[in-house]
């Protein structure tokens, strides 16, 4: 039996880019992602390439892989494409142990990060 097709998560005129397991905390990766929201993709794109935030690079690729899905799977004009959402969710923690004074050991939480971007086409 073949599996059904899978629904269209956004709309028709609408492209999707999700990037699981990013090494930052959600709250650090979520200042990114508010720079950007609701922005025209160039503008988008020139604001993360020279941000001084060591995620943004992380985000830039994220974008420009949303974009890219909307040009190549969707047929969308670029030109005319801005960022509608960008949200940002917890991941796993990784758990580690440092050493302390007195024989003790103190926790270290690693967190990752999920982003999710949604770019659109923007009606005239």
């Amino acid at each position: 039996m073949a599996q059904t097709k899978n629904e269209r998560r956004v709309d028709a005129k609408s492209a999707i880019a999700i990037c699981n397991a990013i090494r930052t905390s959600p709250r650090k990766l979520n200042l990114v992602a508010q720079t950007i929201r609701g922005m025209n993709a160039e503008k988008a794109i020139a604001e993360l390439t020279f941000s001084k935030k060591r995620i943004a690079k992380a985000a830039l690729a994220v974008l420009q892989s949303a974009i890219a899905n909307a040009e190549n799977n969707h047929q969308l004009n670029i030109d005319k494409l801005y960022v509608k959402e960008a949200y940002v969710g917890k991941g796993l923690v990784m758990k580690r142990m440092h050493a302390r004074g007195r024989g003790r050991g103190a926790r270290v939480l690693k967190p990752f990060s999920n982003l999710t971007i949604v770019v659109s086409e923007r009606g005239e």
